[in-house]
């Protein structure tokens, strides 16, 4: 039989939670942000549970391709652009609109002479990772609008604290005195700017972790916004072992048993995406009951104090994150966010797709 580990994903928590968004866009439009095999959860999920989505927003050419493949009609917005002059090519053979974010990229515009390509304009507004800087905003929109191969000219930014309540306050200042009197829609706000800024929203908004039923915000809960885990991290007990005091547990013996106690063996570890540093203190779901790790996270085992569980057998489910445990929740216990576990989720657990 197959290892027992599984990421089961709900078509319809990806449906729940896209409504949410729409709930709190008003009129704006919603880019999808299905980057990074939308989030681990995959692109066959990721095209049924954001169907109506009004386009779906990624990185890599082959990811677009897959979701046409899919039967993914709408509009794609590639949120890094074109790596290379060539990829303008495959932006018309498979209508995508592309991100500009340096003069390289404008200058390839200047060359293209196949069907014309909708463009999104990026302005640094001070996250200092992607955009042209505000001085040559007009300058480059210019540029661009005069392209026969350039169908328009939208822009967009990116904000860098948006989880905070006067977070955009200042990026969104800049990217208006740059854009304003410029043609074209206007996209600015992320999941956290979805919720907390709504004077951001202009013409479309681009959820991403919210999509997934994650919370964007270090001091609200997904549940407290409405939203639904899609993903479920599962699997089962493999082995349950019976110590006594000063047994210890894993590589390292960083845990030692205080007395008689029985522990879990369950069929995931870090080669599976589980964070090898998670603590002793990380939260697992083990037969519908709470209970915690104990040592360290190995290769492709994790153990479980079975103390709490009773009831456990070898066999037994076992929930890593999930709806009886809040994905961010883990992530907190490991000093890290809900996005890096999801994504982490490694290729060899199989995606389980649900309605």
């Amino acid at each position: 039989m197959p290892r027992p580990i599984a990421a089961r994903i709900s078509i319809a928590a990806l449906a729940h939670n896209l409504g949410v968004a729409r709930s709190l866009s008003g009129s704006a439009r919603i880019w999808a942000v299905v980057k990074a095999g939308a989030y681990g959860h995959g692109m066959v999920a990721a095209v049924r549970g954001l169907r109506q989505a009004d386009g779906l927003a990624l990185l890599d050419f082959d990811s677009a391709a897959l979701a046409r493949e899919l039967g993914w009609q709408g509009p794609i917005l590639m949120l890094e652009g074109a790596f290379e002059a060539t990829d303008l090519e495959t932006a018309c053979a498979l209508d995508l609109s592309l991100v500009v974010h340096d003069r390289s990229q404008v200058a390839w515009f200047g060359n293209h002479r196949g069907s014309p390509i909708a463009v999104w304009l990026k302005v640094n507004s001070g996250m200092n990772r992607l955009g042209v800087r505000p001085d040559e905003v007009v300058e480059l929109h210019g540029r661009l609008s005069a392209f026969p191969g350039v169908s328009g000219v939208s822009l967009m930014t990116h904000f860098a604290d948006a989880d905070l309540p006067d977070g955009t306050a200042r990026a969104h200042a800049r990217f208006d005195a740059a854009a304003g009197g410029l043609s074209g829609d206007r996209s600015l706000a992320n999941s956290a700017a979805l919720g907390l800024h709504p004077e951001t929203h202009a013409d479309w908004v681009r959820p991403g972790i919210m999509l997934y039923g994650a919370s964007p915000f270090d001091d609200r809960s997904a549940a407290s916004i409405g939203l639904r885990p899609a993903m479920s991290f599962e699997s089962r007990l493999i082995a349950i072992q019976n110590l006594v005091r000063g047994d210890t547990v894993g590589y390292g013996s960083t845990f030692m048993a205080p007395g008689a106690m029985r522990v879990g063996v369950v069929a995931c570890g870090y080669a599976d995406g589980y964070p090898r540093r998670a603590p002793s203190t990380t939260p697992v779901i083990v037969d519908g009951v709470r209970t915690h790790l104990v040592g360290r996270v190995s290769m492709d085992m994790l153990t479980v104090d079975l103390t709490a569980v009773p009831s456990a057998v070898i066999g037994s489910p076992v929930q890593l994150w999930g709806p009886l445990l809040p994905v961010d929740e883990v992530a907190g216990h490991c000093g890290t966010i809900g996005y890096e576990l999801l994504c982490a989720v490694a290729a060899r657990v199989p995606r389980i797709v649900q309605d």
